[in-house]
């Protein structure tokens, strides 16, 4: 008997490692960790500006800020700025923040043709000269982008075509600004390669990484909305990158033709404690949660020991560090969730502020979001439904109001 079958199934481990091996041939973000840094420092050395901005959406962007976010005190004397929106406030309100005459523009879009990118170059241009001597832009070697800045010689940096903007954090589209402001781009590429060689020498990442996916894939349908509580302001820029990477990579049709549903949720504590948290506990029982915690923000500020009038009851605040007091909010809701015992949760700690610790978290995530793909079964890569909505969008825009 012969048959062909096109439906779904959860695969074995070995079976989707794999496929994540084979992946390595076509999917160019495996490779980036190992990319040659000497040209990406050697052209860092020479930028003179002070103000850095970044014109870019969504993959060309999000990255960037993730790290900026978490690393951003460890900077050099140069700001780094972010012009994403076409919200003309928000948009007005960030340019009157930057020096235009003493800044270099980066202009990040991977097509070429973001809509919201070249809008925002566009204006830019009305304001002061785009040239070689204050703009760079990082594109596809034969985009409508790289075209436009040959006409005006400026120097051009390649996006890889098989690099999806998601996953191209660790490319020119990141270690480039980053570099930059003096960020340590080698030990942030060190980390993501920490992450990889112990996932594909089936070390101890191999076990964290597939345990997770499989419980995620296999409690899909009960638990589908799935939360990351980042216990540091820090990580909020990691939070809204790992929406979109797990959202626009996940949420598409499986083999079989379902929908998938792994919903992500970013929560900041402690504030989001005093908000979400209660839907959390006591709501529907259909989310997971990853904690994630700093082990060492490196900073020794404490509450002061005096006593204010009416608040002495709280005088036993006096002399604890703020680093200890985030820690032991996060460890108090950890045992919280824990004490339920019907809440999956997960702890991630990070040892400390640093690029190589922030290296391995966002790489370890863009391992995990190919595994869970492989699982269901779906192009983890592409994003048809962003595809149709900016179709749509373009075609608006040929008839004015």
């Amino acid at each position: 008997m012969k048959y062909a079958k096109n439906f779904y199934q959860i695969r074995s481990n070995d079976e989707i490692f794999e496929k994540i091996v084979q992946e390595k041939e076509s999917i160019g973000y495996y490779a980036l960790p190992f990319c040659d840094t000497a040209p990406i420092k050697a052209f860092a050395k020479t930028v003179k500006q002070k103000d850095i901005v970044i014109v870019g959406i969504g993959g060309s962007s999000l990255g960037t800020y993730a790290i900026h976010r978490f690393l951003m005190d460890k900077e050099n004397s140069k700001k780094l700025h972010f012009l994403e929106s076409t919200d003309p406030i928000e948009l007005q309100r960030k340019i009157k923040k930057i020096d235009l005459e003493h800044a270099l523009f980066v202009v990040i879009s991977k097509s070429g043709t973001t809509i919201e990118t070249i809008a925002i170059l566009k204006y830019l241009h009305s304001l002061i000269e785009i040239d070689a001597a204050n703009t760079i832009c990082i594109t596809e070697e034969e985009s409508k982008l790289h075209a436009f800045a040959q006409t005006k010689a400026i120097r051009t940096f390649a996006i890889p075509k098989n690099v999806g903007g998601r996953f191209s954090a660790f490319s020119n589209v990141g270690l480039i600004p980053l570099a930059i402001v003096g960020l340590d781009i080698d030990r942030l590429l060190e980390g993501c390669r920490e992450v990889y060689e112990s996932f594909f020498d089936k070390e101890a990442y191999f076990d964290i990484l597939m345990e997770k996916a499989r419980f995620l894939v296999e409690n899909k349908n009960r638990f589908n909305i799935n939360v990351v509580f980042s216990y540091s302001s820090l990580l909020e820029g990691f939070n809204k990158w790992y929406i979109q990477l797990w959202g626009e990579s996940l949420g598409k049709p499986n083999i079989n033709g379902t929908r998938q549903a792994l919903t992500p949720v970013g929560l900041i504590g402690p504030i989001d404690q005093h908000s979400f948290l209660q839907l959390i506990i006591e709501g529907k029982r259909d989310k997971t949660v990853t904690f994630i915690k700093i082990e060492d923000f490196q900073d020794e500020m404490s509450v002061p020991d005096i006593s204010l009038p009416s608040l002495e009851e709280l005088d036993y605040l006096n002399r604890f560090k703020f680093k200890d007091l985030i820690n032991r909010q996060a460890d108090a809701t950890i045992k919280a969730i824990d004490d339920l015992k019907d809440i999956p949760y997960d702890v991630i700690t990070i040892e400390s502020q640093d690029e190589y610790n922030m290296g391995k978290l966002m790489y370890a995530y863009e391992l995990l979001t190919s595994i869970v793909g492989s699982f269901v079964q779906i192009d983890t890569y592409n994003q048809p439904g962003v595809e149709a909505g900016k179709a749509i969008f373009k075609e608006s825009l040929t008839t004015r109001p």
